[in-house]
């Protein structure tokens, strides 16, 4: 079952259970997963579904930024369940020390020596990262490695 087919069956049992929240929050994704598949002319995998999930979870937090800004808790609450409820589709996230481990052996295979190579260790470490680990925390760590 892909996981486009699971999202789907996921909003059919929420519908079922009666769960609003949740209900909304997997149509919004169904939505954004439909109107990338007409705007690009392409059934989306599993990895492209991934990415819609990971755009989406860094809206939340955006809107979670600005609505503490602006002393919104009742919106920060809603914003923090839809990320909840969208982190489910994502896939088990590394440990901080498997994330740390990665960058160090990508810093070692591309033969970065500072900072002008970052762009290089970045590329690498996307494809295996990707949905694994908050990318702009990996941002942080290899900029601190070719630092040194």
């Amino acid at each position: 079952m892909t996981l486009k087919d699971q999202i789907t069956e996921d909003m059919k049992n929420a519908m079922r259970a009666k769960e609003v929240a949740r209900l909304g929050t997997i149509r919004l994704l169904l939505a954004a997963i439909k109107q990338r598949e007409v705007d690009d002319r392409i059934v989306m995998d599993d990895a492209s579904v991934i990415a819609t999930v990971e755009k989406m979870i860094k809206q939340r937090k955006d809107s979670i930024s600005q609505f503490e800004k602006a002393n919104r808790d009742d919106l920060v609450a809603i914003e923090a369940a839809e990320m909840a409820i969208l982190q489910d589709y994502l896939p088990a996230q590394l440990s901080d020390a498997e994330v740390e481990a990665a960058v160090a052996a990508a810093v070692a295979s591309t033969g970065a020596a500072g900072p002008q190579d970052m762009g290089k260790v970045i590329g690498v470490l996307k494809g295996q990262l990707a949905g694994k680990a908050d990318m702009g925390k990996v941002s942080g760590l290899v900029k601190a490695a070719l630092a040194k």
